[in-house]
């Protein structure tokens, strides 16, 4: 690829990322029709990377983008006779010149949130959910997303298929609910964020997919000024992916947070996650995650970790969202503030009534605060056996390392 088409493939795939679910949110809310708006966006990209290299890239590249989307839509509707009595509707799409950037002072909830709150519906299964908004508002090929899902492509079509026929029989409406309804309905909105950049972030998971997630929470951020758990959610991403550079070593074993090079965490995400923080102004479960991670970033050493703080913000999510896998944490959180034997006790009540069985992780925390006891021949046996238990070979990669450490 020569410099001039490496450097208008550049342009389009930036100006794509900003643009493209803002044409088909656009085309969606005017047509009715899914799959249209979001194949003239992926044309309209196409077209660019043939005519980028040579004419040059435009000075309003996001609005030449909606302009070649909107005029292929007009052209397919009108070829297609169902579709005519829909073409009044294009009127409001075919303004003279090509669609003006956003002024500094423009509204901008827009039809992105729209689509958002859209592709987010709890009349969708969850799944749907993650994979319509990774297709429709980030872009994201279906090949790619059924790899996420760990099914064939023809799988994943017909799933999405299924979910855009869900919402147009079910009549889901193309709009930000109001008052209440946001209330109820924005946390799950957030939800599938989460389960997108969780995915994204575990150790066997695809970064594309948290960095995605991220976006998604910029831009909803953006658009929601004043939600605080909207901040606090783009806050806990930033602080955990600050350290997606020093999760593993040259050889590439994943390392646990104490061995990893702090000076390769990303300061700028940790300055913007900060900033994020500083606009929450309520106790939700995303604000007490956000706290738990900030006390991470900001440590100069995981010997200055601030383990009380975070073992008293676990205190509130216990009491605030209580599950196995909080009070696990707390256990770990109050096994470094307050000593193993404190840990263990909490261990011990998380898993009360088998809520953690068949769960490796507790086994390596039980593991840890054991050695943290001095009592090394059994914390090993229990971190081979957590090993042998999970599914991720880089975790398991990681505990029969902390095995080995401690025979040795």
């Amino acid at each position: 690829m020569g410099t001039g088409a490496a450097a208008a493939a550049e342009a389009v795939a930036a100006a794509g990322a900003e643009a493209y679910p803002r044409i088909v949110a656009t085309l969606i809310r005017v047509t009715g029709d899914w799959a249209l708006a979001e194949d003239c966006a992926q044309e309209a990209l196409t077209v660019a990377l043939e005519r980028w290299p040579g004419d040059g890239v435009p000075a309003n590249p996001g609005g030449w983008l909606m302009t070649v989307a909107r005029n292929r839509a007009i052209d397919v509707l009108r070829r297609a006779a169902v579709e005519r009595r829909k073409l009044h509707d294009l009127a409001v799409l075919a303004p003279a010149d090509a669609e003006p950037a956003p002024g500094a002072g423009e509204d901008v909830v827009d039809d992105r949130l729209r689509l958002i709150f859209t592709c987010c519906h709890p009349a969708l299964a969850p799944e749907a959910r993650v994979a319509l908004t990774l297709r429709t508002v980030c872009g994201v090929s279906t090949a790619d997303i059924a790899r996420l899902f760990l099914v064939t492509e023809s799988t994943m079509t017909r799933r999405l298929t299924r979910a855009r026929t869900r919402i147009k029989e079910a009549g889901i409406p193309y709009r930000v609910p109001a008052g209440p309804a946001l209330a109820e309905r924005l946390p799950g909105v957030l939800a599938v964020l989460y389960l997108l950049f969780t995915r994204g972030y575990v150790a066997d998971g695809e970064p594309a997919f948290a960095d995605e997630a991220i976006r998604l929470a910029r831009l909803l951020d953006r658009l929601m000024p004043g939600q605080s758990e909207v901040a606090a959610l783009l806050a806990l991403f930033l602080f955990q992916h600050s350290r997606a550079d020093a999760r593993r070593d040259a050889a590439g074993y994943l390392l646990t947070l104490e061995r990893q090079d702090r000076g390769r965490w990303d300061r700028a995400a940790i300055t913007e996650g900060l900033d994020a923080l500083a606009r929450v102004h309520h106790d939700g479960p995303y604000a007490w995650q956000a706290r738990i991670a900030a006390c991470h970033a900001t440590a100069a050493s995981a010997e200055a970790t601030d383990w009380p703080a975070i073992a008293r913000a676990y205190d509130s999510l216990a009491g605030d969202r209580p599950s196995p896998v909080v009070g696990l944490n707390r256990a770990v959180a109050h096994g470094y503030a307050y000593g193993p034997a404190a840990g263990l006790a909490l261990l011990g009540a998380a898993r009360a009534g088998g809520a953690l069985d068949g769960y490796p992780l507790a086994v390596a925390v039980e593991a840890d605060l054991v050695a943290q006891q001095s009592d090394r021949v059994r914390a090993a046996t229990l971190f081979r056996r957590a090993a042998a238990e999970v599914t991720s070979a880089a975790e398991r990669r990681a505990l029969l390392d902390r095995a080995a450490d401690l025979a040795s």
